[in-house]
């Protein structure tokens, strides 16, 4: 009797290994989760040729001075937008992102000085690689049925200083308001912005506390989450 409680015992520890290790190479290794949002992936989503406005253009204002940005720039499918929360599946720590193109976006430059501008995204557009996920999100979370939006709008003008150098970047800190699940609050963070190939793009990453915003916390029987998450975009402007 007891060598057959041992071996239960063995098999027990090894289907738990064997679980775990399985989950393990999932989330590290063949489904693993995309990285944050970079000053390289602002570099590669401006040097690419194959943007388009999410909205039809104007015929473009010639611009005799290349470094006068000043005017209406609008958000290009460039853009990447979206969010990335600490997940715990089975007991390895991974990382739930989902992301989407479709932002409709613009932003008003005077000189060095951005004077108004933000995003709006319909928040069904952004997907992971999870179907189960994408439900839950759309659903219960963020109740896309009753906030098919989601918005960020400068309050305060950004003053990047200089239009930099084609291929370089300069942060500073930006103030506005974001709106999710149909509540309001003021922000502060980081903003890197770089022109080059004609083009503006700005990096930028706003933490969120799910309860702030009136937020579910995301976990579920399958996976724990924690009670905050990130909103991270790339976002890139062609002149109106």
């Amino acid at each position: 009797m007891r060598k057959w409680i041992i071996r239960l015992l063995v098999v027990a520890v090894v289907a738990v290994a064997v679980a775990y290790g399985g989950i393990l190479l999932w989330t590290k290794v063949i489904d693993k989760p995309e990285d944050q949002l970079s000053a390289d992936d602002l570099t590669e989503a401006l040097v690419s040729d194959s943007s388009t406005t999410s909205i039809p253009l104007p015929e473009s204002t010639t611009v005799t001075d290349p470094n006068d940005v000043s005017g209406e720039w609008i958000a290009t499918t460039e853009s990447t937008l979206g969010y990335r929360v600490k997940e715990v599946l089975g007991g390895v720590d991974t990382e739930g992102v989902g992301r989407t193109n479709q932002v409709d976006g613009r932003i008003t430059i005077d000189g060095t000085i951005v004077v108004d501008g933000g995003f709006t995204v319909e928040v069904a557009s952004i997907e992971s690689d999870s179907d189960r996920r994408d439900s839950q999100f759309t659903g219960r979370i963020m109740d896309v049925a009753t906030h098919p939006t989601a918005k960020f709008l400068i309050t305060q003008p950004i003053d990047f200083g200089v239009i930099p150098a084609s291929g370089q970047q300069v942060t500073v800190n930006a103030n506005g308001e974001l709106t999710l699940r149909g509540v309001t609050r003021p922000v502060t963070f980081e903003l890197t912005a770089e022109y080059t190939n004609g083009r503006i793009g700005v990096l930028g990453s706003i933490p969120v506390v799910f309860a702030d915003y009136g937020i579910p916390n995301p976990s579920n029987p399958f996976v724990t989450t924690g009670d905050d998450g990130l909103l991270e975009f790339v976002l890139v402007f062609a002149r109106a």
